[in-house]
Order: C-alpha cells, then sequence, then structure tokens
C-alpha cells in the first residue's frame, strides 16, 4: 500500500519504514553484486527468470 493511500496515521508511518527498509535493501544487494538492480519489467523478468529459469511468458504457455 502507498503511504498516500494508507487510512491512519500509524498506517502511514507503517508504510513510510517498509519504503525506507526497501530502498536500503536495495542498496545493499547493489552494493554487493557492485551493479545496479533493474527496475520495471526488466526486473520483473529477472526475478521470474532467477525463480526456476523460466520467462514469465514461458510460465504461461504451459
Amino acid at each position: 500500500m502507498g503511504i498516500e493511500q494508507a487510512p491512519t496515521a500509524k498506517g502511514k508511518q507503517a508504510a513510510t519504514g517498509l519504503e525506507q527498509a526497501a530502498a536500503r535493501d536495495e542498496r545493499k544487494t547493489e552494493a554487493e553484486t557492485g551493479h545496479p538492480l533493474k527496475k520495471g519489467a526488466d526486473r520483473f523478468e529477472e526475478r521470474s527468470k532467477s525463480s526456476d529459469g523460466k520467462s514469465a511468458g514461458a510460465k504461461q504457455k504451459e
């Protein structure tokens, strides 16, 4: 859930914390691998392939 969509102040605070934690984790991963993570559709495809070696399109055809 996005920060703007959170119905309560506690929800907005939790969403902000989650967003910050995700950003820290992404920076850490990029530092460990030595290159930036792919974004958008490229990242979706990369994550899909890493799970079982097949692309999202190949999985849908099965």
